[in-house]
């Protein structure tokens, strides 16, 4: 029997490799976190909902996702506008409307969708709620704005990011937490906004980047095996 690898080809091999396994193996990792994500996101969409007290009290990670119960009037002058685009790509606008509640916290609010022809609240009073009223909604924190997120048109009020500190600056508002509470699928007169947006459907593609991960590892040992028997450095004879 020889065994006689090239000793520098079979340290860089060995380097990649480790590597490509460690690789593999976070996303393994990366699995069981997305795993228990998805399944803390169906917990809590399914859970009764909670006050406004009782979701301020927890930490972020256990209120996420928590559906709120809030009590209190619109500030129909203060809306904005944030573009996306909904499951068909079509573009859209989500309304975003402080909410007063009774002890004088303020809070924003994602009522829904509207089309563009719908930006104009005068096309659509009949959904602007006036006066007290109770919604329930699900507590989000938001994204923040990424490097190649369009600067936004204050003037017109929309905004391509729910970009709440932006948008609480522009509107001069003191938001009680840096949330956005989306709205449930309850109807609006009229019709619009169209609530119900949450989005809980989560890309989980982890397990096969691991499997690509590690078969490349395999392959790699492979190469490195058929090289050096090609080489008479391995052999079995």
């Amino acid at each position: 029997m020889t065994f006689r690898p090239y000793p520098g080809l079979t340290l860089s091999c060995l380097l990649l490799f480790v590597v490509l396994c460690g690789l593999g193996s976070w996303q393994l990792q990366r699995l069981q976190w997305k795993l228990a994500l998805i399944d803390r996101v169906n917990v809590h969409m399914t859970a009764s909902p909670v006050s406004l007290d009782q979701i301020l009290s927890m930490d972020a990670e256990k209120a996420q996702y928590r559906r709120v119960r809030l009590t209190g009037h619109f500030d129909h002058s203060k809306e904005a506008y944030v573009f996306t685009t909904d499951a068909s790509g079509a573009p859209v606008y989500h309304v975003l409307t402080p909410l007063i509640t009774e002890n004088g916290r303020i809070l924003m609010v994602d009522r829904g969708a509207v089309p563009k022809q719908g930006l104009d609240p005068l096309t659509r009073r009949a959904g602007n709620i006036v006066g007290q009223t109770q919604l329930t909604g699900v507590w989000r924190v938001p994204d923040a704005p990424g490097f190649f997120t369009p600067a936004p048109d204050p003037v017109h009020r929309i905004w391509y990011a729910r970009d709440l500190a932006g948008i609480a600056a522009a509107t001069h508002l003191n938001l009680a937490a840096p949330v956005v509470i989306e709205a449930d699928a309850t109807p609006n007169s009229g019709g619009l906004p169209i609530g119900g947006q949450t989005v809980v459907q989560f890309r989980n593609q982890h397990l096969s980047y691991a499997v690509t991960w590690f078969g490349l590892a395999l392959v790699l040992l492979g190469v490195w095996f058929a090289y050096n028997i090609s080489k008479g450095r391995i052999s079995w004879k």
